[in-house]
């Protein structure tokens, strides 16, 4: 990494949809047109429709009386409880927890919006405060949405493994694709998986976009910006795999 500052010359203003192939292939292209425009609708509606998408092929393809099932054998303490309830409890334990289930999955898209708005307050104070930035929200909120795109492929492979795979009676809603390592390693220790669920390599490419669009649009360095960035990000893994640990 360098300490340079990040500065993209001015371009014209780029379309959504140029804004979109340029995350891909040209990403300072889109992030400094974030700078002009910081509209972020065109990305979050992509994220909501494939995740809409993917619930419905869970829905079809699983069903979640066996997501429900399927949580509760990668749990060992959750195991332990069902197996002190009558045959009828246990029934109606997997009932309730399916409904839960369907509901958060069809209401994902607000939990992505949710999401987007707390991680991007934390991200425009760190870089406002913590480094001196005159960042915008609206603006961090556009590079984290553009940020998310490279995970539409999790749904993507999820859908196409579902639809055209065997996995669907082992399917875990936890580790939907097999981007990390935590999807293969079924019989390891919770914590591990949690843990190895975090490099999984579109989530990492995400990351990297992260630090770039925040260089830019805080017109800092690639160093500084992935101090912030990355330091958060550590904090949240130590975070998830430590809950992954205790449960």
């Amino acid at each position: 990494m360098t300490d340079e500052v990040v500065v993209v010359e001015p371009v014209a203003g780029l379309s959504q949809v140029e804004r979109v192939v340029d995350t891909f292939f040209a990403p300072s292209k889109t992030f400094t047109d974030i700078l002009r425009s910081a509209n972020w609708i065109v990305p979050f509606v992509l994220l909501v429709i494939m995740a809409t998408a993917s619930t419905l092929v869970v829905s079809k393809q699983v069903g979640f009386d066996r997501v429900s099932e399927n949580q509760i054998a990668g749990n060992p303490k959750a195991q332990e409880a069902m197996a002190e309830l009558t045959p009828e409890a246990r029934a109606q334990r997997i009932k309730i927890s399916a409904s839960i289930t369907k509901g958060v999955s069809y209401a994902f898209p607000v939990f992505i919006l949710i999401f987007g708005l707390i991680i991007s307050l934390v991200l425009w104070a760190s870089f406002n405060f913590g480094l001196g930035a005159q960042t915008k929200f609206n603006q961090v909120l556009a590079v984290w949405m553009y940020a998310s795109l490279p995970k539409l492929l999790v749904s993507v492979i999820m859908i196409l493994t579902l639809s055209f795979g065997s996995n669907q009676e082992s399917y875990d809603l936890n580790y939907p694709a097999g981007t990390n390592l935590g999807y293969y390693l079924t019989d390891s220790a919770k914590w591990l998986r949690a843990l190895l669920s975090w490099f999984d390599l579109l989530g990492l490419w995400s990351l990297l976009l992260l630090v770039i669009g925040m260089a830019i649009i805080a017109k800092k360095s690639i160093t500084q910006s992935a101090a912030v960035v990355v330091g958060w990000w550590i904090l949240a893994l130590l975070v998830t795999v430590g809950l992954a640990a205790i449960s």
